[in-house]
């Protein structure tokens, strides 16, 4: 089942200067499906994931995810329906430093409208039980990121987004973290779209598609 899909969409940034950083794209991804958006800097991968999550409208085109058009929904839509079925991981985590992982991930989960008190079962499913009241400076950089993995799965979301999502760890420990998100795909049912220019991360994703110039040149789905 087709759970997000890009008709025409493409981006312009700027209105004297104009750069295009997105030439109008089409794209289909589906419920429980890996995708691995690979490319160069400057190839307009962070632009589509942005667009996928609503944190930028397209300049044509349009955006549909969970069948609501994301340009039709006003700014406090937006933010509700991004904080209730989306899930974001970002490369440099944006944990909040002054409160535990539990904290963070049960904050995550409240303002989504999910239950806060299950923030020990997201830690402990991401590999951290026994580090919930640990703050975000007494982790390592793996284990910040298995934080944010399991504050972005405490809210159950249909999609989820990473953008970089290893590009500050080692090799060793971002293909851990893919792995997570492999097995979050498969137990929670979502769609998950990664955002890397790592080729040694093909072998986590169900389909791979690569960028360049703002232009997807080639989809390719692995058996």
């Amino acid at each position: 089942m087709t759970l997000a899909r890009l008709e025409h969409a493409g981006k312009i940034y700027g209105q004297k200067v104009r750069t295009r950083a997105l030439q109008p794209t089409d794209l289909e991804v589906r419920d429980g499906e890996i995708v691995l958006l690979l490319g160069p800097s400057g190839s307009g991968k962070t632009t589509l994931l942005n667009l996928l999550g609503g944190l930028d409208a397209p300049s044509e085109g349009r955006v549909v995810v969970n069948e609501r058009d994301l340009g039709a929904l006003g700014r406090r839509q937006l933010t509700l329906f991004r904080r209730e079925s989306i899930g974001f991981i970002f490369q440099f985590f944006n944990l909040v430093p002054s409160l535990t992982a539990r904290e963070n991930v049960q904050l995550a989960a409240e303002l989504a409208g999910s239950d806060g008190r299950t923030a020990d079962m997201w830690l402990g499913r991401v590999g951290l039980a026994g580090l919930e009241d640990r703050f975000p400076s007494e982790l390592s950089g793996g284990q910040q990121q298995r934080v944010a993995i399991a504050r972005a799965l405490a809210k159950r979301p249909r999609l989820l987004l990473a953008d970089e999502p290893t590009g500050a760890l080692d090799q060793e420990t971002g293909q851990s973290v893919l792995a997570l998100l492999r097995q979050a795909a498969a137990d929670e049912k979502c769609a998950v779209v990664v955002v890397t220019h790592d080729e040694n991360l093909v072998a986590f994703a169900d389909r791979v598609i690569r960028l360049r110039d703002g232009k997807m040149v080639s989809d390719t789905r692995r058996s």
